[in-house]
C-alpha cells in the first residue's frame, strides 16, 4: 500500500485562520479590533503562506477582517506576489534608505483604515536584527489603541488543524527513516559530521523522489531529512545544547540524536539516546531511568491536564531517585512551524492541554563525564488523551550499535 503524504496547506486553511482570529478578538470582554498588524516572521507565514529570509529588511502584514496587504523590501516583491496571500503587496526601496521602511508601512495602514480606532499587534515593532532599527507601531499610529495580542494568537496556534497534523506526520515519517541510516552508518571512528551528511543525504534522496514535485520545505535553513547529534557525543553528549564539534565515535560513547524533516514549513522531532558497543551498568542504568521518565509524562498527556503538571511529577521523580544533580531543563515544548514554540511541559505554565496541541517529551538526565540520556518524541494531543506521531524504537536493546 503507498504511504499517502500531504505536502501543503489549502488556502482554506489560512483564511479561516484570519477568520477564526477575529472571531477570538471579538469574543473577548474588552471587545475587538480594527485590525491586526504582524511583525514576526512566522506569523506573518502562519496568515499568508509567505516564507521569507529574515534580514534587516523589515517585512510586515496587516489584517482587517476583509483586507490582507503585505509590506515588503523591493527585492521581495516578485516573491511575495508569487506566495502570499494577500490582496495587496506594498514595498520599499531597501533599509534604511532616504525614506526608512516604517514610513511606508505607516501610508499602507493610514490606506486601510488604520489610523485610528483598536489595532493589534504581535511585536511592538519589527524584530532588531542584523542591526534593524525602527519606530514602534505606537509611534506610527498615535491616533490609534496598539495592544499586543500574542497571546490570542498564539492561542489558535497551538492548536493544529487536521492538515497541520499531517504535514507534522509527514515530518515525521521522514525523520524516522533518516534516523534509520543515522544509526545504519554509525561505526567506531566516523565522524559525526560526516555521518549525518550522509544519513540526511540518502534520507532526503528517499523523500524527493517519494514525494516529487510537490514537494516544498518552505524553509531558508532547512530542506529535506536530517539525522544528527549537534555535538552530543561522547562525554560532550551531557552538554544539551552543545555545538557541533565533529567529533568521532568511539567505543563506550553515549550518543544523543536528533531528527527531523521539514515539510510546507512544518517539522517534527525525533531523538534518542545510542550507546556505541557493550553498555556499562552506569549507562545501563541511567538509559532505563530516562526511559521510565518519558514513560511517565506520556502516561499524563491528555486533554484537561495542566502542563505544569506533568512537568512537575517528572522532577518528583528525578528528585525520588536522587536525579536532580542531573537535570537540565524542563519536560518538552510545543511544535509545529518552530524549533520550539508554546505551550510548555513546564511546573510553571499554567495552560491545560487541548485537543490538536503538539508536544516534545523529552525529560534527560545529564550526568558530567558519561554522558546524557534523552530520547524525544513528538505527541499529539487527543480527545482521548494522546498519540505519538513519531515511532522510533526506544528499548536499549535496539539502540546499541556495534562495535
Amino acid at each position: 500500500m503507498t504511504q499517502a503524504f500531504r505536502l501543503e496547506l489549502s488556502q482554506g486553511e489560512f483564511l479561516s485562520r484570519r477568520q477564526r482570529l477575529f472571531s477570538r478578538l471579538a469574543a473577548r470582554p474588552k471587545g475587538g479590533v480594527d485590525g491586526v498588524v504582524f511583525f514576526l516572521p512566522h506569523n506573518v507565514a502562519y496568515f499568508t503562506k509567505f516564507g521569507f529570509m529574515v534580514t534587516e529588511r523589515p517585512i510586515a502584514l496587516a489584517l482587517t477582517p476583509d483586507r490582507a496587504a503585505l509590506l515588503v523590501p523591493r527585492l521581495e516583491k516578485e516573491h511575495a506576489e508569487a506566495v502570499a496571500l494577500v490582496d495587496e503587496v506594498a514595498a520599499y526601496p531597501e533599509y534604511p534608505d532616504e525614506r526608512h521602511p516604517m514610513e511606508y508601512f505607516k501610508d499602507l495602514l493610514r490606506h486601510l483604515g488604520l489610523s485610528q480606532g483598536a489595532v493589534g499587534c504581535d511585536a511592538q515593532g519589527a524584530p532588531q536584527v542584523y542591526g534593524y532599527r525602527g519606530p514602534a507601531l505606537a509611534e506610527l499610529l498615535p491616533g490609534a489603541r496598539v495592544e499586543t495580542i500574542l497571546d490570542d494568537i498564539e492561542a489558535l496556534q497551538m492548536i493544529k488543524s487536521q492538515e497541520e497534523l499531517e504535514l507534522i506526520a509527514t515530518s515525521a515519517y521522514w525523520g524516522h527513516r533518516a534516523h534509520e541510516l543515522l544509526q545504519r552508518y554509525a561505526a567506531p571512528g566516523a565522524g559525526e559530521v560526516e555521518l549525518s551528511q550522509r544519513a540526511s543525504a540518502e534520507a532526503t534522496r528517499e523523500m524527493l523522489a517519494a514525494l516529487g514535485p510537490g514537494y516544498v520545505p518552505q524553509s531558508w535553513e532547512k530542506a529535506g531529512a536530517h539525522a544528527g547529534f549537534h555535538g552530543q557525543v561522547g562525554k560532550a553528549s551531557a552538554l544539551p545544547h552543545v555545538l557541533t564539534s565533529n567529533a568521532r565515535l568511539r567505543p563506550g560513547d553515549v550518543l544523543v540524536s536528533i531528527a527531523t524533516s521539514t515539510v510546507a514549513g512544518y517539522a517534527s522531532e525525533l531523538e534518542r539516546t545510542m550507546i556505541m558497543g557493550e553498555p556499562t551498568k552506569e549507562q545501563e542504568r541511567f538509559f532505563e531511568l530516562m526511559v521510565e521518565a518519558q514513560a511517565l509524562a506520556m502516561s499524563m498527556l491528555g486533554p484537561g491536564v495542566p502542563c505544569g503538571a506533568v512537568d512537575r511529577a517528572v522532577r518528583e521523580f528525578f528528585a525520588a531517585n536522587g536525579l536532580m544533580p542531573y537535570w537540565r531543563h524542563h519536560t518538552g515544548h510545543g511544535l509545529g512551524r518552530l524549533l520550539h514554540e508554546p505551550p510548555y511541559l513546564d511546573v510553571g505554565y499554567d495552560r491545560v492541554l487541548e485537543p490538536g496541541m503538539v508536544v516534545s517529551v523529552e525529560p534527560g538526565i545529564y550526568v558530567p563525564e558519561l554522558g546524557g540520556f534523552r530520547h524525544s518524541d513528538t505527541v499529539v494531543i487527543t480527545e482521548g488523551g494522546a498519540r505519538s506521531i513519531t515511532t522510533y524504537p526506544r528499548r536499549l536493546e535496539d539502540l546499541v550499535i556495534p562495535c
